[in-house]
């Protein structure tokens, strides 16, 4: 794999810098020389953190003072206005510049899409950007797009997905060629409300997507499809659904092992199976969503995100940046008619 330098906000995250820094270094030392990170917050700061970490490879570490911090709970486009010294708008602004390989934020997703938008700009023919989701199946995961930056959406947008979704697959998955199913209430092609109708017209037509028809919710953990295409509502209810799992699946087991009176050690078995069943609903278990459709490689990660998936993040953004997703979007919207 080529040579990286990933930004990374060190003020994204509910831990944040704390976890991003030990996450950055844990990154470095999974890694060669071929990797280096560019912290991008208050320098004093993680000046601070570096400086009682004597074992992170500073060699392979450089900060970008970023003064100003954009909180999880702030509205996105008053933010992004508000505080141009963000860590988010100096992280892609490096980016941009070409000081670095791709972004990495686990902070407020609204402004890592507005800040994208407006500093590394849409592909063209891209109308709106969508981050990606993953859901468990039963063969590995499936790409969803969109899981929640585009509630309303209009047929073509479905269709944009589609086509975002496809590159990814094949760059980053290397699905080729990757199927599209469309998330609906029925298999038929009639059934659906009039934005999904015409949506599947769309994607009948449309020679670069592989479209293999409707797919409904009852088959979606059996692997119906490696992309599953929905307007944002539906895939953040679907995404937020996927979420509980990771919980609710453990209370609910230890529940019935209890009434059934298992044994510590039958319980201990159990509690393991399950562990590795539920890892794949855990949002942090892939290290990070991509956001496509701009001019360039964001990662967006849970707010909630440890040290572990920072450093997953950063690993996940090096992949995206050295298979050049952003570069074949590019190619493969300037070919498309629709």
């Amino acid at each position: 794999m080529a040579a990286s330098r990933i930004a990374v906000d060190a003020m994204g995250g509910d831990d944040a810098p704390e976890a991003v820094v030990e996450g950055a270094i844990q990154a470095l030392h999974q890694t060669e020389n071929e990797l280096s990170v560019l912290l991008v917050g208050p320098e004093e700061r993680i000046q601070d953190l570096l400086a009682s970490r004597p074992e992170a490879p500073e060699e392979r570490l450089d900060i970008v003072d970023a003064p100003e911090t954009i909180g999880m709970g702030e509205a996105p486009s008053t933010a992004v206005k508000k505080k141009p010294n963000s860590s988010i708008h100096r992280g892609l602004a490096a980016h941009h510049d070409g000081h670095a390989d791709a972004f990495v934020s686990a902070g407020n997703t609204g402004a890592i899409m507005a800040a994208s938008m407006f500093i590394l700009q849409r592909i063209p023919g891209v109308e709106r950007p969508s981050i990606a989701g993953f859901f468990p199946t039963l063969r590995g995961s499936s790409v969803v797009l969109d899981i929640g930056s585009n509630v309303d959406c209009k047929p073509v947008h479905l269709l944009q997905f589609a086509r975002m979704g496809t590159v990814y697959a094949r760059q980053v998955l290397k699905a080729d060629p990757p199927s599209v199913g469309l998330l609906n209430i029925g298999e038929e092609p009639g059934k659906g409300n009039d934005q999904v109708k015409a949506a599947h017209e769309l994607l009948e037509d449309a020679t670069d997507v592989h479209f293999a028809g409707n797919v409904e919710g009852g088959d979606l953990l059996f692997y119906a499809a490696d992309i599953i295409i929905c307007d944002g509502f539906v895939g953040n209810a679907l995404l937020k659904f996927g979420e509980s799992m990771s919980t609710v699946l453990s209370e609910m087991c230890q529940q019935e092992m209890e009434r059934q009176g298992l044994a510590p050690e039958e319980q201990q078995l159990v509690a393991g199976v399950l562990d590795e069943v539920r890892e794949g609903f855990d949002p942090e278990s892939l290290g990070g969503a991509p956001l496509l459709g701009v001019n360039g490689n964001v990662l967006v990660g849970h707010g909630s995100s440890s040290p572990d998936v920072i450093a997953q993040m950063i690993h996940s953004a090096r992949t995206v940046a050295t298979e050049r997703v952003a570069h074949a979007l590019e190619e493969a919207f300037r070919a498309s008619t629709v």
